[in-house]
């Protein structure tokens, strides 16, 4: 496709330099964020995602090179997303682009990365295929994907004795997929699905016919695979019907954001996974202690993502050499999979073969309004799955380039 002169003019805009330039002619890296910036998951992605890979570039502080980093809004459209990319690739010289967002987004910027040997790097992205059989050697894939999301809410609540379960997702295939696999963990931790149901998406805004039937059920916990202002109008509308009193809501897919939406009124008693959180420890608190002034909506996991792999990023090129990281993407990515990562956000974690970056996954429980102490304070620590259970197994993803 043509770029429009407006995506052209708020690309340009967005092009901000990390570092200027110095006197001495030095290497530049540079590293372009696209992402949702004024649609449905604005808030998902959107600026914070921008503002935390600028905080990793000002606390690394690159000595030998400088880092530039550009910003633009992909539409969520795989187009949009791959005539702006190929841009930045042809003509300015960016070396790694990540966030990407949607699914459709960032699998055609994963081969577009992979054509031109650059790095590709999602992290708000859900669809497992990018370490399956759409993996690249130069993409890694950083924060989460279905698998993990599936298999850390459903597994683990069925330990924390949810062991039955009404499934409601919507018809469309991350929907589907997202139900199977979650029903598929449930009944491997020892749990049961005792029904299901499936909603016209995006028609549906009224859920109460399908609340009531969950209710009817007699689960103990109400499996939603849906995701975004679905989720809100769910859990809202459940409250109203007294849901939350009844049964454990599970959403598949869920940020503080949504919790924030919602409101703790509405969502207390929700469980959901997530990979990073503000006050999980001193280390993420350390963190949003440094970010916070800089930011409207406090960072959830895929924001936070921006920030772990920015600078594990950044740690593989100042050991490479920033030219020689600029040489060739599938190096660069291979020798970051060689390093262990670590950060303020993730804590420890590593870089399979695949291209999947492995960590823990926390299972949070909504507090009630009257254990919150303020705006942000959302969640309790239910469960943890370790990094190596959390993910899908290297011998089941099916990627080309692993050798069995």
């Amino acid at each position: 496709m043509n770029l429009t002169r407006r995506t052209m003019l708020g690309t340009a805009a967005a092009t901000v330099p990390a570092f200027h330039a110095r006197a001495q002619a030095k290497p530049v890296i540079k590293i372009g964020v696209i992402n949702d910036q004024s649609g449905p998951y604005k808030d998902l992605n959107g600026p914070t995602s921008v503002i935390c890979t600028k905080q990793a570039v000002l606390e690394f502080n690159a000595q030998g090179f400088d880092v530039e980093v550009l910003s633009a809004d992909n539409q969520n459209k795989p187009d949009v997303a791959v005539a702006i990319s190929r841009q930045w690739i042809d003509k300015d010289g960016v070396d790694i682009i990540m966030d990407c967002a949607a699914s459709s987004a960032a699998l055609a910027v994963a081969s577009l990365c992979k054509e031109k040997d650059k790095i590709c790097l999602p992290t708000s992205t859900a669809t497992s295929d990018l370490t399956g059989k759409a993996c690249a050697p130069t993409t890694i894939h950083w924060v989460f994907d279905t698998y993990m999301e599936a298999k850390s809410t459903g597994g683990a609540m069925v330990k924390a004795g949810g062991d039955t379960w009404f499934m409601l997702y919507p018809n469309y295939a991350f929907g589907e997929a997202l139900q199977r696999d979650a029903s598929r963990f449930v009944t491997a931790a020892g749990g049961k699905v005792v029904g299901a149901e499936v909603y016209p998406f995006p028609e549906t805004t009224d859920f109460s016919a399908q609340i009531i039937k969950a209710q009817a059920s007699g689960a103990k916990v109400l499996g939603f695979c849906g995701a975004g202002q679905d989720l809100v109008n769910v859990v809202k509308q459940g409250a109203e019907f007294g849901l939350n009193k009844k049964m454990s809501i599970a959403a598949m897919v869920a940020y503080t954001q949504d919790v924030r939406s919602i409101g703790l009124d509405g969502a207390q008693g929700m469980r959901l996974s997530e990979s990073y959180y503000w006050d999980l420890n001193d280390r993420t608190r350390s963190f949003q202690s440094r970010i916070k002034d800089k930011v409207k909506l406090w960072p959830s996991m895929a924001q936070a993502g921006n920030y772990s792999a920015t600078m594990h990023y950044l740690k593989t090129v100042q050991a490479m050499g920033a030219a020689a990281a600029k040489v060739s993407g599938a190096a660069t990515v291979a020798r970051m999979k060689a390093m262990p990562t670590d950060d303020d956000c993730f804590g420890p974690g590593r870089i399979r073969e695949d291209g999947r970056k492995i960590h823990p996954v926390y299972l949070f429980e909504v507090k009630k309004p009257s254990e919150s102490k303020h705006e942000w304070d959302f969640y309790k620590l239910i469960a943890t799955t370790p990094m190596e259970e959390a993910f899908r197994p290297l011998s089941e993803g099916g990627c080309s380039f692993i050798k069995a």
